[in-house]
């Protein structure tokens, strides 16, 4: 059949899979499904029909598939084995053969049918690159210029779409105004019901400081340092557990920079946010200790099977290890997940006294118990 202007597709395909990578081979095979589907319905054919793009030149071949038979039953699906033999004498009976056919008048509604099948599978296409360029960012940290801030959902310009950034996912202590430029941490992409892909924005996000911590910090990036654990009151403070295998690296050290710029760049993103960086350590004592920094710590008594923690700090200290609203105590918890209690030192020797007295009367009553049953005897 002659090239229904399909050819000027073919060219505009070419095109489309060079600029926006949307592949020619899906769009002629979606292509010659439209067109099986056009014809049945309009030369009321069987199923037996068949629609083939030449994929350099634009040429369309419409096909009968016959299935070769020796006896014919069915001239609509079949093809007797006598008359096979007279297309090509290499046919034998089972074999398939396309025998193809011209249908007056196909050429405007092919054309018809090409244009709105491409112009469907474009969108189509579009949507699923869009879709699979940010799904491949889910986890990582994008920027974006702040479209709408005054419904409380903030709406960012990601680029070929838009970021959502709900109110759980954002800092409580920030201002957002339209126009600003900010970065956010890929929480999550998923497809609508149309189609479209809506990519979920997160800066509340533990894994935001996290990956922060991997821009700002090479020797994280690379491997280096681990981070163990994060616990963070978005807005607040943060707390990140860090360690390093190799024992001439300091991990803190390394974390904070020169003169606190590396960290500094971090809390400079966060608005200011706090961060206590902490060196991780197997044993959870130490790694408890180091966790309720600033506070200082005078001993810590492990119950390994209920991962409960008594901590004692000096008196001095109990409101700075507690922090206010208990935020560094409930921080600490969450980088450990160990169950903290905390006590002053004076709250301690209070409860050692309490208990030893407790002990004392029980025995004392335990004795008055023996000489009452000796008397009895």
């Amino acid at each position: 059949m002659k090239n229904i202007d399909v050819k000027e597709l073919i060219k505009a395909m070419d095109e489309l899979e060079k600029e926006r990578g949307i592949e020619k081979a899906y769009l002629i095979e979606s292509l010659e499904i439209a067109l099986v589907t056009a014809y049945k319905k309009n030369f009321d054919s069987v199923d037996n029909v068949k629609v083939v793009i030449d994929s350099n030149t634009g040429e369309l071949h419409i096909y009968s598939v016959r299935n070769v038979v020796e006896t014919l039953e069915d001239p609509l699906l079949e093809i007797s084995f006598e008359d096979a033999q007279k297309i090509d004498s290499n046919y034998s009976v089972g074999d398939v053969v396309n025998l193809e056919i011209k249908p007056k008048d196909f050429g405007r509604i092919a054309a018809q049918t090409a244009k709105q099948v491409v112009v469907q599978k474009i969108r189509e296409a579009e949507r699923n690159l869009i879709y699979n360029e940010y799904n491949d960012k889910t986890g990582e940290i994008v920027s974006g210029i702040i479209q709408k801030a005054d419904t409380g959902i903030v709406v960012m310009d990601l680029g070929r779409l838009e970021g959502i950034m709900p109110v759980k996912e954002q800092i409580p202590t920030e201002k957002y105004r339209v126009n600003d430029k900010i970065r956010g941490y890929v929480l999550e992409v998923k497809k609508e019901v149309k189609g479209n892909t809506q990519v979920i924005v997160s800066r509340s996000h533990p894994d935001f400081v996290r990956k922060l911590f991997e821009f700002e910090i090479p020797e994280i990036y690379e491997g280096i340092i681990e981070i163990k654990s994060i616990s963070r009151d978005p807005g607040y403070r943060s707390k990140v557990a860090v360690y390093s295998r190799n024992e001439n690296i300091d991990p803190v050290g390394s974390c904070v920079g020169q003169k606190g710029v590396r960290i500094q760049n971090i809390i400079n993103e966060l608005n200011g946010e706090k961060i206590d960086v902490i060196e991780w350590n197997e044993d959870p004592a130490i790694f408890i200790s180091a966790a309720l920094l600033p506070a200082q710590v005078m001993a810590v008594d492990i119950k390994e099977e209920e991962r409960f923690a008594q901590v004692i700090v000096p008196d001095d200290q109990l409101s700075l290890a507690i922090g206010k609203s208990g935020q560094n105590a409930r921080l600490a918890a969450r980088l450990t997940n160990w169950k903290i209690d905390i006590k002053s030192e004076s709250q301690f020797r209070e409860m050692l006294m309490k208990s030893q007295t407790e002990e004392y009367e029980n025995s004392d009553n335990m004795e008055v118990t023996t000489e009452e049953k000796s008397d009895e005897e």
